[in-house]
C-alpha cells in the first residue's frame, strides 16, 4: 500500500512539473531535437553502408588465412 501511495505522489509531482516547465512546448522542443538527431544518424548510416560496400568490392580474398587452415585440420 505504501509503494502505491508513493507512486501516486510521484506521478502527481511529475504531472505538475510537466506543466510547470512548459508542457506541450517542452515536448515539441524535445521532438524537434530528436528529429534532428535522427536525420544525422541516417546520414551516418548511409555513409557507413557505402564504405562497407566499397570495402567488400575491394577485398575479394578471405582476410584470414587461419580460417582455411583450421578447416583443413578439422577435415
Amino acid at each position: 500500500m505504501g509503494r502505491f501511495l508513493f507512486g501516486v505522489i510521484v506521478g502527481i509531482l511529475i504531472f505538475f512539473l510537466f506543466f510547470y516547465f512548459g508542457g506541450g512546448k517542452a515536448v515539441k522542443k524535445l521532438g524537434e531535437g530528436l528529429t534532428d538527431t535522427g536525420k544525422k544518424m541516417e546520414v551516418l548510416e548511409e555513409t557507413i553502408r557505402k564504405e562497407k560496400q566499397e570495402l567488400d568490392k575491394g577485398s575479394k580474398k578471405k582476410p584470414f588465412k587461419e580460417e582455411s587452415e583450421t578447416q583443413k585440420r578439422s577435415q
